[in-house]
């Protein structure tokens, strides 16, 4: 089953167990405004991401998540969980967006949770195994690389819905 930008931010919101007005925080943060409402719309699971369950809200009620809105929360995610730093000179106001396409969304999630938990490769190899899934060191630099780079790899679905289900694992203990 594939995920889309909304059942990474319902995934992401259960494993950090952040709450609905932190998430308007965050995406405030990363520079956009969302009120608590548009924010559970967000966050209403949908036919194709749930396993056929009778409380499924309307269609019309759900706020599709696009790759900038989710690139955005991440953004703020790292300051909220980090500070915000100002900009080295010469150095742009606000970053450039890394989601260049769909299919770049999974390795800029993982890359900007790396940021955001100040986690080591060791330790997101560590989230990983816990989800039950094994890759090596060299697997996952090729997953973080920048999009373009010779070894850069591109993750796959399995990989990024398995780690967050690791870091669910990992923080709601």
């Amino acid at each position: 089953m594939d995920m889309n930008n909304n059942d990474i931010l319902i995934r992401l919101r259960y494993a950090l167990d952040i709450k609905d007005a932190d998430m308007v925080k965050i995406f405030k943060l990363g520079n956009i405004e969302v009120t608590k409402e548009e924010v559970q719309k967000m966050l209403i699971k949908t036919k194709e991401s749930q396993d056929y369950e009778d409380n499924i809200l309307d269609e019309e009620e759900n706020i599709e998540c696009d790759n900038l809105t989710l690139e955005s929360f991440l953004n703020g995610l790292i300051i909220h969980k980090r500070g915000k730093q100002d900009p080295k000179p010469g150095q742009p106001e606000k970053p450039p967006m890394s989601i260049k396409n769909n299919r770049s969304v999974n390795n800029v999630l993982l890359k900007k949770l790396k940021i955001a938990l100040t986690l080591t490769s060791d330790e997101m190899l560590d989230i990983l195994a816990e989800a039950g899934v094994i890759i090596t060191k060299g697997e996952l630099s090729a997953i973080l690389r920048k999009e373009g780079h010779k070894n850069y790899v591109a993750c796959g679905d399995r990989y990024a819905r398995n780690f967050l289900k690791g870091l669910a694992l990992k923080y709601r203990k």
